[in-house]
């Protein structure tokens, strides 16, 4: 697997910044998940709702925006006010994210409906092209 994983960097932006790119597979979406509890934890924050919100992007990521040969990118910021910003960057910048109430009978189609419930505030944005970052903001917990 090819990953590449940028450690805390500091921005004008944010305290603390962590970036790695991942196979746009399930099992990157997984590793995703994973991720994000190790380094909240390595913040001395609580995963809490944040890594619900990171298993559905990714999962979004690899089931709709998906691109043989090229991986997704995820990146956890902690802003200076308390709130930690959760991007998920795919290369289909052609198919944007579309919330939609899924008929009990579908087995899918509840990822963003789960991200609009769970986070403060969430987005889309699109470029430089290919690109689309799907956003999504929380409130952090101390541990």
């Amino acid at each position: 697997m090819n990953s590449e994983i940028t450690r805390t960097v500091r921005s004008a932006q944010s305290k603390r910044r962590f970036r790695v790119q991942l196979p746009a597979t399930w099992q990157g979406a997984h590793r995703a998940r994973l991720l994000v509890t190790q380094q909240l934890r390595t913040w001395g924050r609580e995963s809490g709702d944040a890594a619900q919100v990171v298993a559905e992007l990714a999962a979004n990521a690899v089931e709709h925006g998906r691109v043989p040969a090229r991986n997704f990118r995820l990146t956890l910021a902690e802003q200076a006010d308390g709130t930690l910003r959760i991007e998920v960057a795919d290369t289909r910048g052609d198919r944007l994210p579309v919330v939609r109430e899924p008929d009990g009978e579908d087995e899918s189609g509840r990822g963003l409906v789960i991200v609009a419930a769970l986070a403060d505030r969430w987005g889309v944005e699109r470029g430089p092209e290919p690109l689309k970052t799907v956003w999504a903001e929380l409130a952090l917990i101390n541990r």
